[in-house]
């Protein structure tokens, strides 16, 4: 299998090499042989452990970016069950696209072998972040309109909510550095689905906009992150509101 090293092959070659010399030099070379063996075996057996710190480091780097989507895509549903198949979804997306490819073939095996193990390096890394509280953001759509364009204002950008008729779809209109961003703001209990990713990207031809974006205290459908891929609306978090680059995505 490609990208698993054979332990067997390295113990005989080792072995071939070292023989040799233990022959001619007796009993140092012999022991030094030993020792060689011992390091070949004894690295193959910390293999699992370095390739589980490679994962930790990796979902370390991206824990408050893990933690806002395990939060956005979590939810209680109308039965009182806590609902993550979102989050789900996103941790395994994570691991194939962004842990695999930094890790390499090298890992191929344990990628498969160690896969449980992974997704709870991943959850315990999105877990160690402490978010800001979610009752900090309004109920009231009107008043999370007004929360996400404070929270854009801080953050530099000359944020304005659109009249409630006319709107075309937008709730907040954010210029800042030459780049307009057009908002459209969901307060929900349940994912966010296709069609406010359609009205977000028909508003943002409406309103001149270089990017759009909804913006959610919830998480967004399989459906509406297809969309979005498709058309570059982009699909956040409020609590990620206030580091938006524009440039940057």
């Amino acid at each position: 299998m490609p990208g698993k090293p054979n332990p067997v092959a390295r113990l005989f070659w080792t072995a071939v090499i070292g023989g040799p010399f233990a022959l001619w030099y007796g009993a140092p070379a012999l022991a030094a042989t030993g020792f060689a063996l011992l390091c070949v075996w004894l690295r193959h057996l910390g293999r699992p452990r370095r390739f589980r710190a490679r994962v930790r480091r990796i979902a370390r780097a991206h824990g408050e970016t893990l933690a806002l989507r395990r939060r956005q895509e979590s939810f209680r549903d109308a039965y009182g069950n806590w609902i993550e198949d979102g989050w789900l979804r996103e941790r395994d997306y994570f691991l194939d696209r962004t842990v695999l490819p930094q890790i390499g073939p090298r890992y191929t095996d344990l990628a498969v072998t160690e896969r449980d193990r992974m997704r709870a390096i991943v959850e315990a890394e999105a877990a160690s972040i402490d978010l800001p509280e979610e009752e900090d953001a309004p109920e009231d759509g009107i008043d999370y309109e007004r929360y996400c364009a404070e929270r854009l204002t801080r953050a530099g950008w000359r944020a304005h909510r659109t009249p409630a008729s006319g709107d075309q779809g937008a709730d907040i209109v954010a210029d800042r550095d030459g780049m307009r961003l057009v908002v459209q703001c969901k307060r929900l209990s349940k994912p966010v689905g296709n069609a406010a990713v359609q009205e977000a990207a028909a508003a943002q031809r409406y309103w001149s906009g270089d990017r759009a974006a909804v913006v959610s205290n919830a998480g967004f459908t399989p459906a509406a992150r297809r969309l979005a891929a498709a058309t570059g609306v982009l699909l956040l978090h409020h609590d990620g509101l206030e580091a938006l680059d524009l440039a940057q995505v």
